[in-house]
């Protein structure tokens, strides 16, 4: 007799899952450090701190590291000397290309509206 999967632990486990993606998005400059990354595949870390000022380089080290334990970034060490690193989206965090622009549109949007709203007052 096959036995029906208990839904509470799949759902807590989902739950689990969503809410772990949510704190690591939610971090200061993981969203942003993605989408630079999107348009500049691979990239070096000195050249993706450039392409975000005011980032120092321990947080966007840290922000780096959290993305690859996500299985968002991948890292690739050259054995060169010096050593050379690039980093990379993974095919997982690709799928999130569609989405941080379509936040980047309704943030432009209600920017914007914003700015109308106030020239009206």
């Amino acid at each position: 007799m096959k036995q029906e999967p208990d839904m509470t632990k799949t759902m807590e486990s989902v739950q689990c899952e969503v809410s772990d993606i949510w704190h690591m998005l939610g971090k200061t400059w993981a969203l942003v450090i993605l989408k630079n990354m999107s348009t500049k595949e691979p990239i070096r870390f000195n050249d993706l701190k450039k392409a975000l000022p005011g980032i120092s380089n321990t947080v966007l080290s840290d922000r780096l590291k959290e993305l690859e334990k996500s299985n968002l970034v991948s890292k690739k060490v050259y054995a060169e000397v010096p050593v050379r690193v690039e980093y990379r989206l993974t095919k997982q965090a690709k799928e999130l290309e569609y989405i941080l622009d379509i936040l980047g549109k309704w943030v432009n949007k209600w920017k914007s509206n914003a700015a109308n709203s106030k020239s009206e007052i």
